[in-house]
């Protein structure tokens, strides 16, 4: 097995910095690939996915080691890392990024030249796995997701040969690509989004109800139901509802609004009993600053997502939330979270991209984390179990936010539009070589 065939900065076993190279920003991940090369260009990654077939060798691809399962790692193989291909290309209608820019660059890039964007809330977090999973995030209900305003793709397929996908060409693979997570099809390399109008400002939320209980919890969570019913598209929210070793159980809502703080303040005076209730106006790139700083550097969670299509009573409340009465051994915070969708996700029709649940109302995101490895495998149990349980109060899993999944993880993610994401499998990787834990199969 020849290393020095492959181009790009390789690293294996015997490099130096092989284990800072194989951390994941989910610390719980510990995987040891056989060999990474970081690539510098299109060509780096051509000679890796034919190193990768010529040995045998299964690969993974990783931009910026977010996967919350580490679907983009994995031991005794090949990692194709895109992280340092990270330009990108502004111009007044049209961003061209590619495939290892991440989020906070990006909002640096774009927001610093006055436009807004509807990226994610991680800095670390890949563009192109952010938006080939859909891409949510607080400006989604303005502009849509992430992959609604992805106008182009350039994609190494499994032949290592470099193709444009949009909608005049390879329209096919342009429809896979916008909501079928991660790699499926390809590499991607480069990503053109079309850029929104110009917004200066923009109202930051944060609303937090500490040591309340959970009988409060549920008040609040009746309350931010009925609230997202016809609610103004300029404002997206994200409600936590918690256990926390420092804030007890209590429920935070943040968010983000187009518009003035005075505004934002009358549109939620519903929450204005919560014990911090703070509106700040600023620039739409200091908003997403701040926002992408209330995150660590890395952590220690197990972490799954679910779609929610209706509104839950209050006792069916207080079950999700004994769910998580007690924290598992180890852990200092978990969550059930409802991520607001509706507005202009749901503008689109469920098979005009591969993201199929645009119908729903929230996304169920689901955590534990912890800071002492030796509590991983107690953590996983507890988080698998209750996941299952979550399971049976929603409809369909959301493919950014991966978990081991009960039943039939492809339908699960993709719906009604798993046969035609099939299609565009065998067309692109008939072989499969793109494969991983829950790849889509030929």
């Amino acid at each position: 097995m020849d290393f020095n065939a492959l181009s790009g900065v390789v690293v294996t076993k015997e490099s130096p910095n092989y284990e800072e190279c194989c951390l994941s920003w989910n610390r719980a991940i510990e995987k040891h690939p056989l060999v990474i090369v970081y690539c510098q260009e299109n060509q780096d990654v051509i000679q890796a996915i034919k190193w990768a077939k010529q040995y045998g060798v299964p690969f993974r691809i990783r931009s910026g080691t977010h996967h919350y399962e580490g679907y983009s790692t994995g031991d005794q193989l090949l990692v194709i890392d895109v992280s340092c291909m990270n330009r990108i290309e502004l111009n007044e209608t049209t961003v061209k990024v590619q495939g290892g820019v991440r989020n906070r660059e990006l909002y640096e890039a774009v927001c610093g030249a006055g436009y807004p964007f509807p990226g994610g809330g991680c800095p670390t977090v890949g563009v192109a796995g952010y938006t080939l999973g859909g891409g949510w995030g607080y400006s989604s209900r303005l502009f849509g997701l992430g992959c609604d305003q992805l106008i182009e793709a350039e994609v190494i397929t499994a032949e290592g040969q470099l193709i444009v996908a949009n909608a005049n060409q390879h329209e096919d693979l342009f429809w896979a690509l916008r909501g079928s997570g991660g790699g499926n099809f390809g590499v991607v390399t480069s990503l053109t989004y079309r850029l929104p109008e110009k917004i200066e400002m923009a109202t930051l939320i944060n609303i937090d109800y500490e040591h309340v209980g959970f009988a409060k919890v549920v008040d609040v969570a009746l309350r931010y139901q009925r609230f997202f019913k016809n609610l103004d598209r300029r404002l997206n929210l994200k409600m936590a509802m918690y256990n926390s070793e420092t804030k007890g159980k209590g429920v935070k809502l943040t968010g983000l609004f187009y518009g003035s703080k005075e505004e934002a303040q009358d549109l939620l005076s519903l929450f204005q009993d919560a014990t911090d209730f703070d509106f700040d106006y600023m620039t739409v790139l200091q908003a997403n600053r701040e926002i992408q700083d209330s995150h660590p550097e890395f952590e220690m969670y197990r972490s799954g997502g679910r779609f929610i299509h209706r509104d839950y009573s209050a006792d069916e409340l207080l079950t999700m939330l004994d769910l998580i009465d007690e924290r598992a051994q180890g852990s200092l915070y978990t969550a059930i979270t409802f991520y607001g969708l509706g507005g202009a996700i749901a503008d689109i029709e469920k098979d005009e991209t591969a993201f199929y649940y645009r119908d729903a109302s929230f996304i169920l995101g689901f955590q534990s984390v912890w800071e002492d490895p030796k509590y991983r495998a107690i953590n996983n149990e507890w988080v698998l179990e209750r996941f299952n349980v979550l399971a049976t109060y929603t409809r369909g899993s959301f493919i950014n936010f991966p978990i081991v999944q009960p039943g039939d993880y492809e339908k699960n993610y993709y719906g009604d539009n798993l046969e035609a994401l099939k299609a565009v499998k065998r067309k692109y990787d008939p072989e499969g070589i793109f494969n991983f834990e829950q790849a889509i199969k030929p």
